[in-house]
């Protein structure tokens, strides 16, 4: 298991959100915490901790009043650790390139990998073609309901036809290197992991996976960890003392990496 940190970048700061409270209108979101520091400065404190594969991500819409501040916090951070962190947020096939040049590992994709509410194969392969299977990160994240884990797109406001499953997981290895998976219900919460789900994600053997939502306790670690069979790396954000919680960073780093 690894330690994945994240810089998430809302109307061009770096915040901490509910998941499940962001919308589109009006560029609202209920704030856990506002940095008053740069994307950059957490992107040059990952880098000097050795932790790569962590994510940027992008939570304004393409074209909204404050996507262009948003992008550019985000291209910044990507400057300060080149070749060190992964980026997402309204990324496809003609843009792509554009932020795997800026310094991005990988690229995140989520909306642009589905024809409505159904997984697009040939969007997936166009995406592979354009910038390689070894630079693409597939964001599954996820709602529960009773049928299973139901993946959200479009910043986690729409519901899609899809569930995560290892059998998709095992289809969807061919285009990607790989996979995010933040619980949308518990994300940004710090109120415990989601366990059925990292359970789950512990029984796949194939691509690296990472998950996201409601760590708060180093027990929480722990228990990802186990139900993970030490192979489901953890990304924790609201929780985490840089983000104004009380889980220290230098602690989670020993945990984890050490």
């Amino acid at each position: 298991m690894e330690f994945r940190p994240c810089i998430d970048i809302h109307n061009g700061k770096v915040k901490q959100i509910v998941g499940s409270s962001l919308k589109d209108e009006g560029n609202q979101a209920q704030e856990n915490f506002v940095s008053e520091k740069s994307s950059a400065y957490y992107a040059d404190l990952y880098r000097k901790n050795g932790l790569k594969g962590g994510h940027i991500i992008l939570l304004n819409k393409a074209g909204s009043e404050y996507y262009e501040a948003t992008k550019q916090a985000a291209v910044d951070a990507l400057q300060a650790f080149p070749g060190g962190m992964q980026v997402g947020g309204g990324i496809h096939d003609g843009n792509a390139k554009e932020y795997l040049d800026a310094g991005a590992s990988h690229v995140i994709v989520t909306s642009y990998l589905f024809d409505g509410d159904i997984l697009s194969r040939e969007q997936m392969q166009t995406l592979k073609d354009a910038v390689g299977r070894e630079h693409v990160v597939f964001d599954l994240s996820c709602r529960k309901t009773a049928e299973g884990y139901q993946i959200m797109t479009n910043r986690w406001q729409t519901a899609t036809s899809e569930y995560v499953t290892i059998e998709l997981l095992k289809e969807l290895e061919q285009y990607c290197d790989e996979f995010l998976i933040h619980a949308v219900d518990v994300e940004g919460k710090a109120e415990g992991i989601e366990k059925e789900l990292v359970a789950l994600l512990g029984t796949y053997e194939g691509n690296a996976v990472t998950y996201a939502g409601g760590i708060h306790a180093m027990e929480d670690l722990a228990l990802l960890k186990e139900l993970g069979n030490n192979r489901v790396h953890a990304t924790i954000g609201s929780a985490l003392d840089l983000f104004g919680g009380y889980l220290h960073f230098d602690e989670i780093v020993k945990f984890c990496n050490g």
